[in-house]
């Protein structure tokens, strides 16, 4: 059950089907717009709309952090004995400051309520989990009376940590910028991301800027989901670097989309939050170096070489390390003596037994059938 079926959600979704193909599943979901609606609608639409294929039995029932499952299992007796496990691709304690507008606190406490009635909690990295616990805790602190002791013990005593697993693809390159090897070609940038404040649009525009002053030849490829509302920023990447730019919003072949990663030198993050970063990470193993900021989710993930020093309140200084590190990486790749960490243990071969292990262990099975 997906309440908010976002692409990463839906990923995720798809690698759990192709993981376990032998298993029969049913899938609800719902679009990925009207937040706050969603966040409480969820249970009421699913109970009324869904109900004859909730009360069916199953063996495991698999939800997203924002489907409230607390109310749902109240609403749909026949759940309130499944077995449950609650998944985090990210927690609603830890947004930039736009998101704060947004019911948040009614998303928190739906978050709160569903993990303590999950049997099991997975998060995609330490990170989401450990800034899920501490919210929570700062949360409870700040509630006027009768607040039970121990509900952050309760919840770190059923947590995990899981990430989304990573498809793994053999791809031929095919960048749509200049041909040849570096350094007779430009260097490739690719910036992969939602076109939404939290990606880091406005440090982008200040990275690209340093890189235009320190006369770096570069192309770049803006790879990402646009929205109605786009913040002006990736407006201004469009119009100000329009003759670096090779590839400029979503690419719709996946094919091509690959293709483009395989032919690219780094790919950049300048995110304000990641939870796991799995675009960055889908670069990473088409033979990417990264180029991350050293917070959030990517320090656990990637070696500190790759990771530029964070200093969010000093957006300038941020980016002057970003660019820094962009220009020490460029004679590396070009004389063949750098390479893309690793990253196959987040691969879906390397995750599956993981994956049973924690579904087969809510149901007491002893094997997978």
């Amino acid at each position: 059950m997906s309440a908010y079926a976002a692409q990463s959600h839906v990923h995720w979704q798809r690698a759990l089907q192709a993981m376990f193909s032998q298993w029969q599943w049913q899938i609800l979901s719902l679009p990925p717009r009207h937040f706050s609606w969603r966040v409480r609608g969820n249970p009421l639409y699913w109970a009324m709309a869904e109900r004859d294929v909730l009360e069916e039995h199953y063996d495991l029932l698999i939800a997203t952090s924002m489907v409230d499952l607390a109310t749902l299992r109240g609403l749909v007796p026949a759940l309130a004995g499944q077995p449950s496990l609650l998944y985090f691709h990210e927690n609603q304690f830890d947004y930039p400051s736009p998101r704060q507008q947004h019911g948040l606190l009614e998303a928190q406490m739906v978050s709160i309520y569903s993990a303590l009635a999950a049997d099991s909690v997975l998060f995609n990295s330490a990170y989401n989990r450990d800034t899920f616990l501490a919210g929570t805790r700062a949360l409870l602190d700040k509630l006027p009376d009768r607040v039970p002791s121990g509900v952050v013990a309760v919840l770190r005593e059923k947590s995990a940590v899981l990430p989304v697993p990573l498809e793994l693809h053999e791809q031929a390159a095919r960048w749509p910028g200049q041909s040849g090897e570096l350094p007779a070609r430009p260097l490739r940038l690719v910036w992969v991301g939602r076109f939404e404040h939290d990606k880091g649009g406005d440090l982008l525009v200040s990275i690209l800027s340093l890189l235009e002053k320190d006369n770096t030849h570069y192309e770049l490829a803006v790879v990402g989901q646009q929205f109605r509302s786009t913040p002006e920023a990736y407006r201004q990447i469009a119009h100000q670097f329009d003759h670096r730019i090779v590839q400029f919003g979503y690419v719709e072949s996946a094919a091509d989309y690959r293709a483009l990663l395989r032919g690219g030198d780094i790919v950049l993050s300048t995110a304000r939050h990641e939870f796991q970063g799995l675009a960055v990470m889908e670069a990473v193993a088409s033979g990417c170096l990264p180029v991350v900021p050293s917070r959030q989710a990517y320090p656990e993930i990637y070696p500190a070489s790759y990771c530029y020093p964070s200093h969010p309140d000093d957006p300038e200084r941020e980016a002057r390390a970003a660019a820094e590190l962009i220009r020490e990486l460029a004679p590396q790749l070009a004389s063949g003596s750098a390479q893309a960490p690793d990253v196959t243990r987040f691969s879906r071969q390397e995750l599956a037994p993981r994956y049973r292990d924690a579904f087969l262990a809510l149901v007491g099975a002893q094997d997978s059938n």
